[in-house]
């Protein structure tokens, strides 16, 4: 499944980034999981790579113009590769079929840096949930805490241990100690029962979810009560995402070109369809990969990334999904 991400954190919002696009090398790519692949990248030059840091990902520039994000799997000291762990969705479009069954060591890729939409709290506790390729994150944060010394538990579900990846690492960071809860669907006859977990969940602990939707919803759910500010959600995909009920106009500032976004059409549709180029990746308001500022007029927001601070302010917004409540939007692209 392509790791398209959503976080809901409660923290302070951060100013939007300025991504870079770089020219990478495949250096390797090893079996992470019976359907998990772990791909190293590295700059040609063997040069430091920017904005690696626990929970961050970064987008990947594949053949048919498609960008995927995954995350990074990084621990502290990491810097001169960005390792991602892709898994293949028998449904996949392009993305991960591409990246498991075709991509070679040695092959090129366009990478681009993308703000950091989960990121890892101080806490002096942190208890992780991880469903399936989910564990990709919260590695890079259980890496990053066990370096510090840091206090964390794990309870991570796969449908069967086939399927867990990175387990001999995870477990070689518990090192006996009982942090690491390995729960399997076959085995078990039933799916993970977070309630159980969640209750007896240290009051004061930050708490960390992502995978599957269905496990991100009884999360949240069940966190309700909990300060927003210790409860993180990073999700794979967003909802449904509808076109316009009304007419509009969208402004291309800086490009000095206007259209109308009809009935049932995006914002990005109809950028796509009078050849205006733009970054996009999960086409359904989850990655942040098509945050665009907004220099007048109001969005009407329907994505499941921005704050309700930001949404509020109505500087930024999702292009891919988000509209306008006004007759006018002016953007700045």
């Amino acid at each position: 499944m392509t790791a398209h991400f959503a976080n809901e954190t409660g923290a302070e919002d951060a100013p939007v980034s300025q991504t870079q696009t770089l020219e990478l090398r495949v250096e390797a790519i090893r079996y992470a999981a019976e359907t998990v692949r772990e791909v190293t990248l590295v700059a040609p030059d063997g040069a430091e790579l920017p904005g690696i840091e626990p929970g961050g990902h970064v987008d990947l520039h594949l053949p048919g113009d498609r960008i995927r994000s995954y995350s990074l799997t990084n621990g502290p000291g990491e810097t001169t590769a960005y390792v991602v762990a892709v898994n293949r969705d028998a449904a996949s479009t392009g993305g991960s079929a591409h990246i498991c069954e075709d991509l070679r060591v040695g092959t090129r890729l366009r990478v681009s840096t993308a703000p950091n939409n989960f990121p890892l709290a101080e806490a002096a506790e942190s208890l992780f949930f991880a469903g399936g390729i989910g564990i990709t994150p919260v590695l890079s944060m259980i890496r990053h805490l066990e370096a510090r010394g840091a206090a964390w538990r794990l309870i991570y579900a796969v449908r069967s241990r086939a399927q867990a990846a990175f387990l001999s690492e995870l477990q070689a960071l518990d090192a006996g100690r009982g942090r690491l809860e390995l729960h399997e669907d076959d085995r078990k006859g039933a799916v993970l029962d977070l309630a159980q977990h969640l209750a007896e969940a240290p009051e004061g602990a930050h708490l960390y979810c992502c995978g599957p939707t269905p496990m991100i919803d009884a999360f949240e759910s069940l966190c309700d009560g909990r300060p927003a500010s210790h409860v993180h959600v990073e999700r794979f995909a967003g909802l449904a995402v509808e076109g316009a009920e009304t007419a509009f106009t969208v402004v291309l500032k800086r490009k000095g070109l206007e259209f109308e976004v009809p009935p049932g059409k995006t914002i990005i549709e109809v950028l796509q369809e009078n050849g205006v180029k733009v970054a996009y990746s999960c086409q359904s308001g989850v990655c942040g990969t098509c945050e665009t500022r907004v220099i007048e007029g109001t969005p009407d927001h329907r994505d499941n990334l921005l704050s309700e601070r930001e949404r509020e302010r109505g500087q930024v917004m999702l292009i891919c999904c988000s509209l306008a409540k006004s007759d006018r939007l002016v953007l700045d692209i």
